[in-house]
């Protein structure tokens, strides 16, 4: 798998993130709010603990709603300093802690969380294989993982565009070419929505449903529209703390 994609380094990634954590809320934040603020929505309808990997700077956690106990976990100190003073700046009570740890291998325990989400890492994570693999280990069983990101195209103007610039991934700081096949490896988690976000369809937010011991799977996944409202091939699940 991780012989098709780019190949970054943690130094690297990490140093690319010094950089843009002093602009990150007023540059790349921007751009990426739209599909923020759909994928914090869906999750505000579900209860329990959310774990948030690659909270970066915490611009979404002012969002979470206060019935939601929130952890948020990055690899970079100077995006975590932001986020630790956003959280005390706002008085975010529902916030559990914001940790320094690498998402590739995550200090939780097995199934400690009811919702996980990833939004804009895969690209940046030297494996995402072993990032879906901890994700769906922290994740309760009828869970829910939610993967925010951007996902190229073979082919076209754009697909042109981000092979070009693939060579450039560790100075960028992600990938600009990154297939979604890339992070399909848990069996455990079925992908029950996918929808494109805007602008442009750029990103696109994937739903998986961590599946009970014996369950049975659901019908494949049909994605959404830009414009279409969400298709939903199962209501979400409230898990109880």
């Amino acid at each position: 798998m991780l012989s098709n994609i780019v190949q970054m380094d943690e130094h690297a990634v990490r140093r690319a993130y010094a950089r843009w954590a002093p602009v990150y809320d007023l540059s790349f934040g921007k751009i990426a709010d739209a599909g923020r603020v759909i994928a914090v929505d869906a999750i505000n309808r579900r209860r329990g603990r959310v774990l948030e990997v690659g909270v970066g700077t915490g611009i979404s956690l002012p969002r979470y709603r206060r019935h939601l106990s929130v952890t948020g976990v990055d690899l970079s100190p100077e995006m975590l300093d932001k986020a630790r003073d956003r959280v005390r700046r706002l008085g975010l009570n529902n916030v559990e802690a914001v940790l320094e740890m690498d998402a590739q291998d995550l200090a939780f325990e097995n199934e400690s969380f009811d919702t996980v989400v990833a939004m804009y890492v895969m690209t940046v994570v030297p494996d995402p294989a072993k990032v879906m693999a901890e994700l769906d280990r922290v994740c309760r069983p009828g869970g829910e993982v939610y993967i925010l990101n951007h996902f190229s195209k073979d082919h076209g103007v754009r697909g042109l565009i981000e092979k070009v610039l693939a060579p450039f991934a560790e100075q960028l700081g992600w990938r600009p070419e990154f297939s979604q096949k890339t992070i399909m490896t848990q069996d455990g988690l079925q992908l029950v929505e996918e929808r494109p976000m805007r602008p442009f369809g750029l990103f696109t937010l994937l739903r998986f449903v961590k599946q009970e011991a014996g369950a049975i799977a659901p019908a494949p996944v049909r994605a959404a529209s830009e414009r279409a409202a969400p298709v939903i091939e199962q209501e979400p699940r409230d898990v109880a703390i």
